[in-house]
């Protein structure tokens, strides 16, 4: 275990799970690191040993890289190299404190996963999370499958709109049959909406008709 001196006792810094369990066993002495360290230090050096316990859940651990954060003062890239840990493994886990209590609540009791805590955070709005969080509760949704809902919920809503056909002039309508008359083509002339200016479309169905346009043109 890690201690340091507080008078004429001791105090434990990290490793009081093992100390405990000595005293289960009736073990008189144990093997200590006597450490000098403030205050500051002693809750930086607790925060790292609590941190790497296995029983912790998403929301402590990510609670717990806050801490350091914030009341310690370290870097993401100083928090990366005392923990272990990838920089955006910490930024994901501190992500999940951004969950409404309720889901917080759920992934600390084991309702859901943090993987089902990210799928819910994919979705800006509050009213879509809650929603996409009652649906994984509700049909006890897989990681993957909330992933998959989360999609549906980022997916734009698709409106058909009917566009009325755009009439043509007359004078252009007669201009269109005259030429496909001529050509014994389907020709399709579009026009701009005041109709003084457009384009005039030749449709082939085969090089035959192809050529036949081009010999109109040599």
């Amino acid at each position: 275990i890690t201690v340091r001196k507080d008078g004429a006792k001791f105090e434990i810094i990290s490793g009081e799970r093992r100390y405990r369990a000595s005293k289960m066993a009736d073990l008189k002495e144990i093997p200590a690191y006597v450490r000098l360290v403030n205050d500051q230090e002693l809750l930086e050096m607790a925060l790292v040993e609590n941190i790497q316990r296995e029983d912790l859940d998403a929301i402590e651990v990510a609670l717990t890289y806050q801490r350091l954060l914030e009341e310690i003062g370290l870097t993401q890239e100083a928090l990366s190299q005392r923990v272990g840990k990838e920089r955006s493994t910490i930024t994901n886990s501190i992500r999940l404190l951004k969950l409404n209590p309720d889901v917080q609540q759920a992934i600390r009791n084991g309702n859901i996963s943090a993987g089902h805590g990210r799928a819910i955070l994919s979705l800006e709005n509050p009213e879509d999370q809650q929603a996409l969080f009652k649906q994984i509760v509700n049909n006890r949704l897989s990681v993957r499958q909330a992933e998959e809902a989360a999609k549906h919920f980022k997916s734009p809503k698709e409106i058909s709109i009917s566009k009325e056909p755009k009439t043509l002039p007359n004078n252009l309508r007669r201009a269109e049959k005259t030429l496909a008359d001529t050509l014994a083509l389907k020709v399709e002339i579009k026009s701009s909406a005041k109709g003084d200016k457009g384009k005039i479309v030749l449709n082939f169905d085969n090089e035959e008709e192809l050529e036949k346009i081009l010999s109109y043109f040599n």
